[in-house]
């Protein structure tokens, strides 16, 4: 069982985290003005060239088919994401990134790339502990 610290550690790794998406979202895509939830939904369609369905994206973001749906109705009418009948069931709505949603989603990786691998570059982390923080991050993708 993880110590009181441990926790304690992963904790503020998950919450810098997502501090550095939000500085990331603010200076990789200027004037864009992506929120969380919004990412997490871009974050998800990047995963397959042929994108997801609304109620894959919904399990995944952790949030409700119609409440999706109107995120997913946004991010299309911003021209970050296109929405067509799903040609293998009829009766869903398979969502893709377009183009633009394409380079957001890359220009925010990247960002976030960049400074994890300065971070991990001046903390100089030994093999193993490299091999325990990918133990700790599988872990909590497991429990999700």
């Amino acid at each position: 069982m993880a110590s009181t610290a441990t926790s304690r550690a992963l904790e503020r790794l998950i919450f810098a985290g997502v501090a550095l998406t939000s500085r990331a979202l603010a200076e990789a895509t200027p004037g864009l003005e992506l929120t969380l939830p919004q990412w997490r939904a871009i974050v998800v369609l990047g995963e397959s060239a042929d994108g997801a369905r609304v109620s894959e994206v919904a399990t995944r973001v952790g949030g409700s088919l119609p409440g999706t749906s109107r995120l997913l109705r946004r991010l299309e009418r911003r021209g970050l994401v296109s929405a067509r009948q799903d040609h293998q069931d009829h009766r869903a709505t398979r969502v893709r990134l377009t183009p633009d949603g394409t380079a957001a989603r890359n220009a925010v990786l990247e960002y976030r790339r960049r400074t994890i691998r300065r971070v991990a570059r001046a903390a100089s982390p030994s093999p193993a502990l490299t091999e325990e923080l990918e133990r700790m991050a599988a872990a909590i993708g497991e429990a999700m």
